[in-house]
């Protein structure tokens, strides 16, 4: 029988990673974030897990007294999103942003710390604009004996509502490459519209049948049914402007007829629990929100390491 593992979440924000995987039975020893709402939400949602206000800088001092307590607790898992706006196609997309250099940062830390999984979440950008940066962790990791899976996961194929591509790296200590892969696989599902979700966890949407997401530019479509996947959750939440022209695959034509989502209902898609509860003004909750790694996503990841854990202690 597998004990319960210990991880510790890097860049935690709101806290979807550590939900995730609190909800597969991992215990969270410790969380970190510098964003003061974010981290005020952690708190009021998770009180059980220890979260602190830092700037993980301060931990590349070997010196430093919570690099000191980490090194202590010894944790099996260390995880994390890195801020993503110099990889996003939101963002500047140059990659070599102070934010992009968290990417190699958060490597450096981790080999610190010696965990035996890493977890990293990035957009899937990252691959493009970010690749030096990424090149620079994966090779880190390397170096310090770190078998690598990288994947560019669907969050729609893991019970999410919602069509959103992140990059996940997922390392282990003394591993293959690419071998947590087919454990990754055995965790897809079948898609879900946004109206099977909220009907399956007994959420009204109130009648709605279509809503806005507004495009980042007006060649794409910003009218959406509620029986399709979502688009991705953004950081931003605005209404329909009264001069929005209809795009040929608009699901609904009439604007009268259409509403933006509420701040609810957008972190229930990206399947916070109804009774979460954010700290903040409104655009310092749709940003948390649109940052947030998908608790479901976060859950079928910790799913796919106890089921390679399981099969290791089983072969051994």
């Amino acid at each position: 029988m597998l004990t319960m593992i210990k991880a510790v979440d890097f860049f935690s924000g709101c806290g979807g990673l550590s939900l995730g995987f609190t909800n597969a039975g991992f215990k969270i020893v410790k969380s970190y974030d510098n964003w003061d709402k974010a981290v005020e939400t952690y708190k009021t949602n998770m009180p059980d897990h220890p979260v602190e206000l830092i700037d993980l800088k301060e931990l590349m001092n070997d010196n430093n007294p919570e690099l000191q307590l980490l090194k202590k607790i010894n944790p099996e898992v260390i995880m994390g999103g890195p801020p993503c706006q110099d990889f996003s196609s939101a963002g500047k997309r140059n990659g070599n942003g102070h934010r992009g250099n968290l990417t190699p940062l958060f490597a450096e830390i981790v080999v610190k710390i010696q965990p035996r999984w890493v977890i990293m979440e990035n957009v899937s950008e990252i691959r493009n604009t970010g690749e030096e940066q990424l090149t620079k962790a994966k090779k880190i990791l390397k170096e310090n004996g770190y078998g690598i899976t990288a994947a560019i996961l669907n969050a729609s194929d893991f019970g999410v509502p919602q069509n959103r591509k992140r990059f996940f790296l997922i390392a282990r200590k003394n591993g293959k490459d690419n071998e947590i892969s087919e454990h990754l696989e055995s965790q897809k599902k079948n898609k879900k519209s946004v109206r099977q979700y909220f009907e399956e966890n007994k959420i009204s949407l109130n009648g709605t049948e279509h809503f806005y997401r507004h495009p980042r530019s007006y060649n794409r479509r910003g009218i959406f049914s509620i029986d399709e996947l979502s688009p991705t959750i953004r950081g931003v939440n605005r209404p329909i402007p009264k001069t929005y022209k209809t795009h040929s695959l608009d699901t609904e034509k009439n604007i009268n007829k259409v509403r933006p989502l509420t701040i609810q209902e957008r972190a229930i898609i990206q399947t916070f629990p109804k009774k979460f509860k954010f700290s903040g003004n409104k655009t310092e909750i749709e940003q948390q929100i649109g940052n947030a790694v998908p608790p479901l996503l976060a859950l079928a990841i910790a799913n796919a390491i106890k089921s390679f854990e399981k099969k290791s202690l089983l072969n051994y």
